[in-house]
């Protein structure tokens, strides 16, 4: 049984610009301010549903696996082209020799 006093809280109500501004360098993503300002709302958005989570009490409640029963859905794979390397890297800067730069160790 899964009580609440194990259940991990997210008492954060706020994620500023300079937090995700900090996620996207650590993912080597480059937002603009607007972006920057757009996903600090949503995260806020996301932060605040898993707050109101927090509220519901499951004192008496089994964990699940799915709350349904769920079918996996298989398809058949099949050869397609590949991306060319234009493609591949047109969206980053952080290519160097045909290859995808990461930072260094």
């Amino acid at each position: 049984m899964v009580t609440k006093s194990f259940a991990p809280t997210f008492n954060i109500t706020m994620v500023g610009k300079d937090e995700v501004k900090k996620v996207a360098e650590n993912a080597r993503i480059n937002l603009t301010e607007e972006e920057t300002e757009k996903f600090s709302k949503e995260f806020e958005t996301i932060l605040e549903v898993f707050n109101k989570l927090e509220e519901v009490d499951t004192e008496n409640v089994e964990p699940a696996f799915h709350p349904i029963d769920t079918d996996s859905e298989t398809r058949q794979d099949k050869e397609e082209e590949t991306l060319s390397k234009e493609k591949v890297f047109q969206n980053t800067d952080n290519e160097e020799e045909g290859w995808f730069k990461g930072p260094s160790a």
